[in-house]
């Protein structure tokens, strides 16, 4: 028993002091992580089934929320999470007995004066129109769903209304072909693309860039990936791509490019690092802040690679429409013909032959679309990020701030903030319990709500949850949090005459004040004191303390003895590993943290003398010691 103790105990030795070498290059502050770690408990949405679809649909300000799923449509109040509505389709399901038998609710969209609601309906897609229940009927029997609604939930779509008319991309046949974006209802005529245009696409988003007095010029954007033409093994297997069409484009003539847009153009998208010849090549998601003046909008891309990296692009929409009005076109050396191709024109049956030749045989541009912060991403990370949206917030000092919400492949929201050209990340906040992918976000900026779509689950992220940032104004500042200040109750959403300092969270500049030392001690002073721990322990027994992390952006040390001691991280905790009390050992222990220039005492300890155990004992807490040693071995390996 004494030899395998004296053994665990010179083990235990020499894995503490490597562990202390490798500790003191892992307390140290990084900027790509998340100041704070969240979790939501509550999920006031939930359905009674699991659906192997979500579908969202919600418009700004609206009290409404519409979720998609099997053969089924439900309609949510925001405010009261209530079920208002439960909508039944009423399929005919003709290949009922297959695996493709059920109605996966695709589409969901406001269009002419009602919700126009597409599903896969067995592999043979149809569209419905649902009406309030203030009226005599509430579901309709529409049209024939092909071309707007996917066979199967599997396969790529999306769709898009604009000024009155219907956009969507979805294959014409059920094993996933003739994938196009076409213009498929409403007060214009229905046009397509070419077969050649695009290979083995998958669309990811479309929009349209109202220009206020120009509606002639209006276009639409649409962003997705295909199939690379370069098969070298070098070269990755995707690109990203914009095209652009005109909002009035009727198609050609009888004689040429009938029903085909006229001004089809498309462009590759490259984020990357250039210097290093690293590049994202796989677009997964893209949001778009419109602004007053079209020019001013921008486009926030999410990107994948191949190495199991993500990043986010931030482009300017004037910038990239520059592209499809400067650059030549890729393999086509003559003189450009007038109207240049791509020109919105008022009738486009009257397009000439030479432009129309060009926009069928060389749609895309000889230039590439660049971010605004040309030589690296906005954002990078080795998390696998899948959706995003963009909020806008006007801080108390009247700046505008843009905040970034990162969903990611195993439930988890990052909060970003937008300051220049750098990323603060907020937080990160776990949403459920489990790993369970999420599938859709709504924005709603009114409201200050996110709406996030799992598989048998709905969520409803607040954001303004300052309460998450502590009981005083350092803390409520250092968060940097554009929805939050520090008022006389505490950390609060935005309240005027409240303390904020967004731009680098300095709290000397803003909370190092007589008023705000009032202030703080209104607000639960008592709340921030450090808790106080006693115990008595053994001689010559390991033994650890433990503190959590308030802030990942700080850094931790022990100190004891008029001595720092370093610390050894896990996920949640700082620890102080002690191999064997001595009589040096006993005394106070304070843990203490730094981010910038606020110092704050998180937890205290006393350890006191206690009668020596026997050796069975020592064994009990060696192995309770090596134990979180482990723990922090393995977090540290995987940051």
């Amino acid at each position: 028993m004494i030899r395998q103790y004296s053994s665990l105990k010179i083990k235990g030795n020499l894995a503490y002091s490597w562990f202390i070498y490798g500790a003191c290059f892992q307390c140290v502050f990084c900027s790509c992580n998340p100041r704070l770690t969240l979790k939501q408990d509550n999920a006031p949405l939930i359905y009674n089934r699991n659906y192997s679809h979500t579908v969202l649909f919600h418009e700004e300000g609206s009290k409404s929320l519409f979720v998609g799923g099997s053969n089924i449509v439900l309609h949510f109040d925001v405010d009261s999470y209530e079920i208002l509505e439960n909508f039944t389709l009423n399929a005919n399901l003709p290949r009922c007995g297959e695996s493709s038998c059920e109605n996966v609710v695709t589409v969901i969209e406001t269009f002419q004066h009602h919700k126009f609601v597409c599903g896969t309906n067995g592999e043979e897609p149809k569209c419905w129109e649902l009406y309030p229940r203030e009226s005599n009927h509430s579901v309709v029997e529409s049209v024939e769903g092909t071309g707007i609604s996917p066979h199967s939930c599997e396969q790529n779509s999306l769709s898009l209304v604009a000024d009155g008319d219907l956009y969507a991309a979805a294959p014409l046949y059920s094993d996933g072909t003739l994938l196009q974006f076409r213009r498929k209802a409403g007060k214009r005529i229905n046009v397509w693309m070419h077969d050649q245009w695009v290979s083995e696409p998958t669309f990811i988003s479309s929009f349209l860039a109202k220009r206020k007095n120009d509606s002639l010029n209006e276009k639409i954007y649409v962003l997705f990936r295909e199939k690379n033409s370069d098969t070298s093994p070098e070269a990755d297997p995707w690109i990203s791509r914009v095209a652009r069409v005109c909002k009035i484009d009727e198609g050609g003539s009888k004689q040429f490019l009938q029903n085909i847009w006229t001004s089809f153009l498309k462009a590759r998208l490259v984020c990357g690092i250039p210097r290093e010849s690293l590049y994202f090549n796989r677009l997964q998601d893209v949001f778009v802040q419109h602004a007053e003046d079209w020019r001013d909008s921008l486009v926030y891309a999410l990107f994948s690679s191949g190495w199991n990296s993500t990043a986010v692009c931030i482009y300017s929409l004037a910038d990239l429409d520059d592209v499809f009005e400067k650059s030549n076109f890729k393999g086509f050396s003559e003189a450009i013909p007038n109207p240049r191709p791509g020109k919105c024109v008022e009738n486009s049956y009257s397009l000439p032959i030479p432009t129309l030749k060009i926009i069928k045989d060389y749609p895309e541009m000889k230039d590439w679309i660049h971010p605004i912060q040309k030589d690296t991403p906005f954002f990078t990370s080795n998390k696998n990020f899948t959706k995003i949206v963009v909020d806008q917030v006007r801080a108390l000092d009247e700046n505008i701030y843009n905040v970034l919400l990162l969903a990611t492949d195993n439930g988890m929201i990052f909060k970003i903030l937008q300051h220049g050209c750098k990323p603060f990340i907020i937080s990160e906040t776990h949403l459920c319990n489990g790993c369970a992918p999420i599938q859709s976000m709504k924005l709603d900026s009114k409201k200050r709500k996110l709406f996030v779509g799992y598989p048998g689950q709905m969520s409803v992220l607040e954001l303004q949850r300052c309460q998450d940032y502590g009981a005083s104004c350092e803390e409520c500042v250092l968060s940097r949090d554009p929805y939050c200040a520090w008022s006389e109750k505490g950390c609060m959403s935005q309240t005027r005459g409240g303390i904020q300092h967004i731009s680098d969270g300095n709290v000397t500049k803003v909370c190092d004040h007589k008023s705000v030392e009032r202030v703080r001690r209104d607000a639960h002073q008592s709340s921030t004191a450090p808790l106080r721990i006693q115990h008595s322990v053994a001689t010559d027994v390991p033994f650890y303390l433990s503190c959590p992390v308030d802030s990942h952006h700080a850094s931790y040390r022990w100190e004891h003895g008029g001595k720092s001691n370093p610390c050894q991280q896990t996920q949640s905790e700082y620890l102080l590993l002690i191999p064997a009390m001595t009589a040096d050992n006993y005394g106070n222990y304070s843990c203490v943290s730094q981010e910038r220039d606020y110092i704050k005492v998180v937890r205290e300890y006393e350890l006191l003398p206690k009668p020596v155990f026997n050796d069975a004992f020592k064994l009990r807490a060696q192995d309770q010691l090596m134990a979180a040693f482990v723990t922090s071995a393995f977090y540290l390996c995987s940051l």
